[in-house]
């Protein structure tokens, strides 16, 4: 076997591979001879059926067979001799099939960009840092509480978080539009589900007020005719409602599953669901801020292969999110556009941690992997059963030690750059989460 490497552009290769005749034409050779003892034709014994009667009627498709066996063997003979990795599956070119003639074809392909992490020990990264205070926890209570509320009409003013009942009617110019219209329609305010300056007369307004609140349409509106369009709805109150929340006490805590302990259990248990939800949400941001820092200072190129594999991913996700809401039915096929961005930063991302993984010699940490499967499984009923789930499957574990050898490197870029540790509230890092 011949073999010629040629860079044709960026990270592509070419190899020109050229096999001996004899190693074809004896392949051919051997498959019609195998044909001949197993084929039935007309005229002749089970067995008995010469090759020259094989080679005339199967001989052309005996022969592309073996060249497809050829030109792939003889492709990863190649890149193993020249030490070249693929990024993606090869296309083949077949340049001489002759019999009698040495058998070549092409083979191109694209190979992963040589990588050299740098300045490390340069980039700025933040490192949230915080502590659940005794005003988040009660924050959560609330929350909790009003999870748990029922509404009850009220004889006062409406305010955020009230809900009221309404008829309205939209109009343009005077003229009523299709879909400006509704009775008995029910609103939370302070949830912004209406478009901008809808709900801004509503608070303060009483049950049996009329009005009329002049609004505009956003530019960017779903429906066509009423983009960037100025409005005018004629808004009666119905009905003012408010909260009753529930008394925090031993039948609330029983709500969330807590038989023994009362209030005080139910505080701690939410504590600790906080807690885990904080370490995750930091451990998110600080990767964050790490990735960002790392492409900054890192732009390699890109084998194309890798990218559409990474947007035919991305696309399979959304397809499955769809259908999950129902709407999966008859959904054409998502551009590849869509995910472009978000793929070619996927690409990077792993291709810039697996070098330092690489480099640095980090080796998957047991009790890392334990602890990821742990904390994952502490949010099911029963964590033991997850976890045995978890150890008994072999892809499952193999995805857990890539997260946690990800997660050894976002923590070794992180003590090697400028890492600055910047205090943070719990609302101000879990609203922004949200």
């Amino acid at each position: 076997m011949q073999v010629s490497v040629e860079t044709t552009e960026g990270l592509q290769r070419r190899l020109t591979i050229t096999v001996p005749a004899d190693a074809i034409d004896s392949a051919v050779k051997s498959r019609l001879q195998q044909l001949a003892k197993t084929q039935r034709i007309n005229g002749f014994r089970p067995g008995k059926v010469p090759v020259s009667v094989i080679k005339k009627r199967y001989g052309t498709a005996v022969r592309q067979e073996v060249a497809t066996d050829v030109m792939q063997r003889n492709f990863y003979e190649a890149i193993m001799q020249e030490k070249i990795t693929p990024a993606g599956y090869p296309s083949f070119e077949l340049k001489n099939d002759k019999d009698g003639e040495d058998f070549s074809f092409v083979a191109s392909f694209e190979v992963y960009p040589e990588i050299e992490v740098k300045d490390v020990d340069k980039m700025k990264i933040e490192k949230p840092v915080v502590e659940i205070e005794d005003k988040d926890l009660d924050n959560m209570m609330v929350t909790l509480q009003k999870q748990h509320a029922e509404w009850k009409e009220v004889k006062r003013k409406a305010k955020k978080d009230d809900r009221v009942v309404i008829d309205f009617v939209g109009s343009i110019d005077g003229e009523e539009f299709e879909g400006g219209k509704a009775e008995d329609f029910t609103l939370e305010l302070g949830k912004d589900r209406m478009i901008p300056g809808f709900e801004k007369d509503l608070v303060g307004a009483k049950k049996g007020e009329e009005f009329v609140t002049e609004v505009s349409f956003p530019e960017d509106y779903h429906a066509e005719a009423l983009k960037g369009k100025a409005a005018s709805f004629a808004i009666s109150v119905k009905k003012v409602e408010g909260q009753a929340l529930p008394k925090v006490d031993d039948e609330f805590a029983k709500l969330f599953g807590v038989e023994e302990g009362g209030v005080d259990a139910l505080r701690d248990e939410v504590r600790k669901n906080m807690q885990r939800e904080l370490d995750q949400t930091l451990k998110a941001q600080l990767k964050e801020n790490v990735i960002a820092a790392l492409l900054e200072k890192n732009e390699i190129d890109l084998p194309q292969a890798l990218v559409d594999q990474e947007v035919n991913a991305l696309r399979e996700q959304a397809k499955q999110r769809f259908e999950q809401q129902g709407q999966g039915q008859n959904l054409p096929e998502l551009p590849a556009d869509l995910f472009m961005d978000n793929a070619k930063r996927r690409v990077s991302v792993g291709l810039l941690l697996g070098e330092i993984i690489k480099q640095q010699e980090l080796q998957v940490e047991a009790e890392r992997v334990d602890a990821l499967i742990e904390s994952m499984a502490s949010a099911y009923e029963d964590p033991t059963e997850v976890v045995e789930y978890y150890k008994a499957n072999e892809e499952l574990m193999q995805q857990m030690n890539n997260v946690a050898l990800e997660e050894q490197a976002i923590e070794w870029i992180a003590a090697n750059a400028k890492t600055k540790e910047v205090k943070k509230a719990f609302d101000e890092i879990m609203n922004k989460q949200a």
